[in-house]
């Protein structure tokens, strides 16, 4: 019952901020005006993912005074998500240099997983891998290319925040099969209920746009959130990138190829599949809906295969990434000649 009126409380939170922060954006003219790069043609107030932060951390404490989270739990996530949020926060009202933001996203990164005690050691095709030190610098890599990704995949109304909350719940869904008795799976379940009252108003089509501050926060926290899932059975770290396969496979497939042609991969453009997908069929609401349908009934079988112990993970990756692999070729991930192609 308490958990209940937490998830209330922060779905209502969030839609109420998100609201304020829209008027804030108008008022301070914080506005995405399209260009040539952009997915959207109408002049869109931008931020409201900062929404998603503050009524997602404000109620972390709260659940920490009521034991069903513990200190260094709270530690991990508050300190990690305050350091990117600001970051993105003064990066959305100004600019601040790349390099400047990566070392904000390693120092929270290495924050998470010191509280968190790291990653355990993972069954990679029936062998214990256990990387000790070395799987705290691989680790942290991991969490910062997430959360990179995942400002990356933030083009189109709704995509972000349909990810997240289906992410979220299937993720919550496993920690609970796996392990019933635990409470982990609330700081998704917690999670999904900020992103939803924010979906609101980022629904295509979007009256805010999300913002560095929320995008990094949630590539952050899902990254986080695998790794903690990993302390409840090592398995579910691959759960959890399997969940997170639309993501990681069109981000990693455009990034290597713009890095291949030499381009400057940190530059804003929309050579993701996703992109070119919307632009294709003139709409971002198709898009993001056959996401969440992927994420429910693709993902989410292959991870409760792997979850309930009937599939191996490795396996269970690749059998999940590969028609994913497929799509985004279909979609021409990276491919600048033939989105240009698009646009003509």
């Amino acid at each position: 019952m308490t958990l209940g009126w937490f998830l209330l409380l922060t779905s209502t939170m969030s839609w109420l901020l998100t609201g304020l922060l829209r008027r804030y954006a108008l008022a301070q003219n914080l506005i995405d005006i399209p260009n040539e790069r952009s997915s959207h043609a109408v002049p869109t107030p931008r931020g409201g993912g900062v929404a998603i932060v503050l009524s997602f951390l404000a109620i972390l404490p709260f659940l920490n005074g009521f034991d069903l989270l513990s200190t260094l739990v709270c530690l991990a996530l508050w300190g990690a998500g305050f350091a990117v949020a600001v970051t993105g926060f003064l990066d959305d009202h100004g600019h601040i240099a790349a390099r400047w933001r990566l070392l904000v996203h390693f120092c929270s990164a290495a924050w998470g997983l010191y509280w968190l005690g790291g990653l355990p050691a993972l069954t990679v095709s029936g062998h214990v891998l256990d990387l000790e030190g070395l799987g705290y610098v691989g680790v942290s890599f991991y969490i910062v290319w997430l959360l990179n990704l995942y400002n990356f995949m933030d083009g189109i109304d709704g995509l972000a925040g349909i990810e997240a909350i289906t992410v979220c719940c299937s993720g919550a869904l496993m920690i609970w099969l796996v392990a019933p008795d635990s409470s982990f799976w609330m700081l998704p379940v917690l999670l999904a209920a900020a992103v939803s009252g924010f979906l609101v108003w980022n629904f295509p089509p979007a009256r805010i746009f999300m913002g560095d501050a929320g995008s990094g926060f949630l590539g952050i926290m899902l990254a986080l959130f695998s790794v903690q899932a990993a302390s409840v059975a090592p398995r579910l770290f691959w759960v959890w990138l399997i969940l997170l396969g639309v993501f990681i496979v069109d981000a990693t497939v455009t990034l290597c190829r713009r890095v291949l042609r030499g381009e400057r991969f940190y530059e804003a453009h929309r050579s993701h599949a996703y992109q070119y997908a919307s632009r294709a069929l003139g709409a971002h609401r198709p898009v993001t809906l056959a996401v969440c349908a992927i994420n429910v009934f693709w993902l989410l079988p292959v991870a409760s295969l792997v979850a309930l112990e009937h599939l191996d993970g490795m396996l269970g990756l690749w059998v999940a990434y590969l028609p994913l692999l497929l799509l985004v070729y279909h979609y021409k991930a990276g491919d600048r000649q033939a989105q240009a192609g698009l646009d003509k």
